[in-house]
């Protein structure tokens, strides 16, 4: 078992059973420089007057010390640790250096996962900058400047050239006219992107033809493309030479499901002998559960149809245009207006209400795809046995590997294959149109425990907020890793003279009816709030419905006064919205889930918080109603150990907005009073940066 106590190396100069340098080695490591070594070099660089603080100008943090010191401890030792470092500490350079050192000195590549791509960017343009320059700085480190470090997306993010060059051979047999032009567009582009990211593209490309050009599994192999023809084999060759791979959860848990790790008894979670980094581990639990099921829409499976046969008054479009005959491409016709049919009538058979819809009994829907999809891929296979190796036949196989992806899923979802899996249908976009089969496991701590901590090998796991209590055990057994070593470090800011608390004893409580919140209330206290300060708030809602509310009920009064409102969901993304709130300085940004986590806008154009409710997840959504139905059976309470720790976690991610910096100052104001009155509401009020806050009414 990984958790097994491992014979103590002494690592620290603290120890009283100090080795010798030459016996520093670590058993079983490719290390080409002694552990102790590495160690003492990480020493000098964090500890007071030390490398950072003289050559950096860095301010010596205590914390950021001890948090590099037990990360390089646990990778030498290839042991997991759970670190929680609170907002300030500087836990990306307190990994990172140890890191980079650690790498070099071993010959063994560092994977760093972050939460987002932005955040991805953010290590490479600012902190890895600020490392090399680092390691430049002191002749004793200068030999870690040299390190070499790759930035890997999906493969979707990436401009495959061989495949453009198919598309514009072919670009009347599979677009209309205004797709042709993109076509083009994205062509021009190609002649002068380094990095073949799409994200580079702006406007960002139509998907219908961004679908065709994009780097894939199966048509992006050696025979067809090289690094010099395809962005992402050439992110891939890059990855070969580095030191340091960084790469973002939605990558590494899509390679996680789909079973990438080394093989035999190779040590590594994605490449051989590598160790990692989770960055944002709180988020672990929701990402997993999202990966390791099932989403399978009808979108997704007609645009797979579609890149076979489109039919068409004036040309028609299609793989199978030039390779398939009549009967085929009939075959394809008319599953497309049965796939149509079929998700049409799940969503009036199951979503009438509008809200996901948890399926408990097996052949709960007819499967009236089953046979088509069996008897078209059969199709396929007859057709590519025809065709000569190449592009267009690798083209038609990817699409054939899809479809018989979809009808597995479709089978499942029908059959309810998985007893320890929860399955259910969902409706999104507008008015829910899209449909969606979805699953999810009941637990994602074995899944885990497999991928990620049996892997034997050195992986940090930290965050701001890990702990769901007092401590962090609820959040590792969740995980898979109940044994794991974990320690925890405070934030270094002065919150009593940086944050005024402001908690409203006589806010009304939600709906006994639908959970709805006062919005009128809300109007009302936001405004006023809002008006109190100079510079912008950032207003957290739990719910879409309750922000869409306030939204229309304030938009006339902050208009009459002048004050530029923002709000999710109205037109801007994410990223627009954060640019356009930091920018007026003044604003009003009302956001729900993906708003109280992740944004950083220090100084005065974020001076406040405003919690408009305790972030309890929603108890009938399935995967909470399985798991909480899991919990009961088995004689445990779901609320205190399902809803109340993650709420707790999502609680202290909301707090962590307001101060970013040491000369930051706001104010935190909460309008739900249940943190006063209800039992559970002392623990909501122990994990508040500090314990002086003001009723108000």
């Amino acid at each position: 078992m990984c958790f097994l106590p491992l014979p103590r190396i002494p690592l620290s100069p603290h120890h009283p059973d100090m080795i010798g340098l030459n016996d520093a080695f670590l058993e079983g490591s490719v290390a080409k420089i002694p552990a102790q070594e590495t160690w003492e070099a990480v020493a000098r660089i964090f500890k007071k007057e030390g490398t950072l603080q003289k050559k950096m100008q860095l301010e010596h943090r205590p914390q950021q010390e001890q948090m590099a010191l037990r990360t390089l401890e646990a990778w030498q030792r290839d042991q997991p640790v759970f670190f929680e470092a609170g907002t300030g500490v500087g836990k990306s350079l307190a990994y990172l250096i140890p890191g980079i050192m650690q790498a070099v000195s071993a010959e063994r590549p560092l994977v760093v996962s972050t939460h987002t791509i932005a955040l991805q960017e953010q290590i490479e343009t600012k902190d890895l900058s600020l490392c090399r320059k680092l390691f430049q700085s002191d002749p004793i480190l200068a030999h870690f400047a040299k390190f070499r470090h790759a930035v890997l997306l999906g493969r979707g993010n990436y401009l495959c050239g061989t495949r453009l060059k198919q598309a514009l051979k072919t670009r009347t047999e599979l677009f209309p006219s205004n797709e042709q032009k993109e076509l083009e567009r994205i062509a021009d582009w190609a002649q002068t992107t380094t990095t073949g990211l799409r994200q580079e593209l702006s406007p960002e490309p139509l998907p219908e033809v961004w679908d065709w050009v994009q780097a894939d599994g199966h048509s992006c192999n050696p025979r067809n493309c090289s690094p010099k023809s395809c962005f992402f084999r050439k992110a891939r060759e890059a990855v070969r030479d580095s030191n340091l791979i960084i790469v973002n959860h939605s990558l590494l848990f899509a390679l996680l499901a789909a079973g990438h790790f080394p093989t035999g008894d190779v040590p590594g979670i994605l490449f051989p002998e590598d160790f990692m980094v989770i960055d944002e581990a709180h988020t672990l639990p929701a990402i997993a559960t999202e990966y390791f099921g099932l989403q399978i829409s009808g979108l997704g499976l007609r645009r797979q149809l579609l890149k076979l046969y489109h039919p068409h008054k004036r040309k028609s479009r299609g793989l199978l245009v030039k390779n398939g005959d009549p009967g085929l491409r009939s075959q394809v016709m008319i599953l497309t207006d049965e796939v149509e049919g079929f998700f049409e009538s799940v969503k009036q058979e199951h979503l009438g209400a509008g809200r996901p819809f948890r399926l408990r009994v097996a052949d709960w829907h007819e499967n009236s795809l089953d046979i088509p999809l069996r008897d078209l891929i059969h199709g396929i296979c007859k057709c590519e046995s025809r065709m000569e190796e190449g592009a267009e036949r690798d083209e038609l196989e990817g699409v054939r590997r899809r479809l018989q992806a979809y009808r597995e899923g479709i089978n499942e979802a029908l059959q309810i294959s998985d007893p320890e899996s929860v399955y259910w249908i969902e409706g999104t976009g507008q008015q829910g149109k899209r449909v969606h089969l979805r699953s999810a496991p009941l637990e994602v701590a074995g899944p885990l425990r497999e991928r990620l901590f049996e892997r034997n090998t050195g992986l940090l796991l930290t965050s701001a907020t890990l702990a769901e209590g007092p401590d962090m055990d609820s959040f590792k057994r969740k995980v898979g890793a109940p044994e794991a070593d974990s320690e925890q470090v405070a934030s270094p800011f002065d919150y009593p003279l940086q944050m005024e608390i402001l908690i409203h004893e006589g806010a009304p409580g939600p709906s006994s009816e639908d959970g709805s919140l006062n919005t009128k209330f809300l109007e009302k206290e936001i405004l006023r709030l809002a008006c109190e300060v100079k510079g912008g708030s950032l207003v957290l809602f739990t719910s879409y419905r309750d922000l869409l509310a306030v939204d229309k009920g304030l938009r006339p009064q902050c208009s009459r006064l002048g004050r530029p409102l923002f709000s999710q969901g109205t037109g801007m993304g994410r990223s627009e919205l954060l640019t356009a709130f930091r920018e007026t300085g003044n604003g009003i940004l009302l956001g729900t889930d993906s708003f109280w986590t992740g944004v950083d806008v220090p100084g005065p154009a974020l001076s406040q918080v405003i919690i408009t409710r305790l972030p309890f997840e929603n108890p009938s959504h399935p995967i909470a109603e399985a798991r909480g139905e899991k919990c009961r059976e088995e004689g445990r309470s779901a609320f205190s150990e399902l809803t109340l720790p993650a709420a707790l976690v999502k609680f202290r991610q909301g707090l962590g907005r307001l101060i970013r910096n040491q000369t930051d100052e706001g104010r935190l104001a909460i309008l739900d009073s249940r943190i006063l009155s209800k039992p559970y509401g002392r623990l909501f009020l122990d994990v508040l940066p500090h314990s002086q806050y003001k009723r108000i009414s």
